[in-house]
């Protein structure tokens, strides 16, 4: 059996969900491979795309905001012949002797341009000879264009998205809600006070904060918001691959305990350790954490996708939200305060975690084709 997981490079969750299945499906001594879709077509326009979202992201926040937003809310589906359709019938060609050569029995598209590409594709197979497809949406929303396509199978991060699904009249027979595939050492529990001991932490309530891999947001003001509270409680600071910020916070000096992390594969245990994160609300992040039972504290986003995830998040009472009226150490001074609050909160997060989405989504895999 061989199986084919098409991604993006916008951001690394696409590339981290995909081989968080591989892992499991190799195990059951499944033939895999990922590809970057855009990549296979040239390397030049990969590049472009993964550079061109970030720089978006970063300096024209509002206009991505706007684009996303208006996409979204359109209430016609794109006509069928569209610039956007050219486009990746053109790319998708590129994919045919790649596919022809590997011949893959299931093919999972992790991004929705990838599975844009795979539609147009497919279109032009003979219904006998297509593989099984599936889509992976990977945020606590249904992105644009995912309309634009037609896959066997769709996944998303919750049951509570079907309705949001359909709304893109996308057959409801057709949804996979296992939960965004996350590493498999997410789904193990530990309890705060073994992981803390494993890391060498003092027993107390301790704030697990993350920037993402790049290092985003102003972790050094949230430190000084945080180190402010007359609370006792610990810090622990994941600066990713940014040394520069690493070494800043290294150098500041703070009342409480600050634990300070670089790039590190113990993000798992710091979790377990955690009583609450403050993060940007990415989707994979975002399901890591709620298999680890933790309150999420929002700090920075992304506009667009991770906007929406807020949504979710917040209208489900999993998170907590902090802005320049309610900043970061009000939100920590009334969720520690409020013990209620917290454990409440921590039941509601493992509710709707979704802590076995690799192995579902695998065994779901082995069992269509």
């Amino acid at each position: 059996m061989k199986v084919l997981f098409l991604s993006i490079t916008a951001g690394y969750g696409h590339h981290m969900c995909a081989q968080a299945a591989i892992d499991y499906l190799q195990g059951k001594g499944v033939e895999c491979q990922m590809l970057d879709a855009l990549e296979c077509v040239t390397p030049i326009l990969s590049q472009t795309v993964s550079r061109g979202f970030l720089l978006t992201t970063q300096y024209s926040r509002a206009a991505y905001s706007w684009v996303y937003r208006w996409t979204e809310l359109k209430e016609e589906p794109s006509p069928r012949i569209s610039v956007s359709r050219m486009t990746h019938t053109f790319l998708s060609k590129r994919l045919e002797t790649y596919l022809d050569n590997f011949k893959p029995d299931v093919i999972v598209c992790t991004h929705v341009f990838s599975a844009q590409m795979l539609t147009q594709l497919m279109m032009n197979k003979k219904k006998s000879k297509r593989p099984k497809t599936i889509g992976i949406v990977t945020d606590f929303t249904i992105h644009p264009y995912w309309e634009d396509t037609v896959l066997d199978y769709y996944l998303i991060a919750n049951e509570l998205l079907a309705n949001q699904f359909c709304k893109k009249n996308l057959p409801k027979e057709k949804i996979l809600p296992f939960g965004i595939p996350i590493h498999k050492k997410f789904a193990k529990q530990i309890s705060r006070e073994d992981a803390r001991a494993k890391l060498k932490f003092d027993d107390k309530r301790t704030v697990l904060l993350m920037s993402g891999s790049m290092g985003f947001g102003n972790v050094t003001k949230s430190i000084r918001q945080l180190d402010r509270l007359d609370l006792d409680f610990q810090i622990v600071t994941v600066c990713g691959n940014n040394r520069r910020l690493k070494k800043h916070v290294a150098a500041m000096k703070t009342r409480k305990k600050l634990y300070n992390y670089g790039f590190t594969d113990k993000i798992d245990l710091l979790m377990s350790a955690a009583d609450c994160i403050v993060t940007k609300p990415g989707g994979l992040t975002t399901s890591e954490a709620l298999a680890k039972g933790l309150v999420l504290i929002v700090s920075s986003t992304i506009p667009g996708q991770e906007e929406r995830n807020i949504e979710f998040l917040m209208n489900n009472g999993l998170a907590m939200r902090a802005t320049r009226t309610f900043p970061l150490d009000e939100c920590i001074f009334q969720l520690f305060g409020n013990s209620g609050r917290l454990e409440k909160s921590a039941e509601l997060t493992r509710a709707l975690a979704k802590p076995n989405a690799a192995a579902d989504l695998g065994d779901f895999i082995l069992q269509i084709s």
